[in-house]
């Protein structure tokens, strides 16, 4: 059996031509929060990667370091976990 994947920091799955996707990056950009990106077109396991932490096969999906994710949020709600976080 696959052992899960854990992330040490904020990792958002997406692709450029996602419009949710350009949205929630521009607000973590927007915010400086530091994370890591992963292109589903360009990283060959990035969109299975994806599909295996959501369940689905919508982008964006977003990792949180307390190995919970969001699955295209709206800026509120991705603002409300940040907060959460920070708290």
């Amino acid at each position: 059996m696959a052992t899960p994947e854990t992330f040490d920091k904020i990792t958002m799955f997406g692709a450029t031509w996602c419009g949710d996707c350009r949205r929630s990056k521009a607000l973590l950009d927007r915010l400086g929060v530091d994370y890591d990106y992963v292109d589903v077109e360009v990283e060959l396991d990035g969109a299975r990667r994806a599909e295996a932490i959501s369940g689905r096969k919508n982008i964006p999906v977003i990792v949180f370091p307390d190995e919970t994710h969001v699955v295209e949020p709206t800026d509120a709600e991705l603002q409300s976990k940040l907060d959460e976080l920070a708290a």
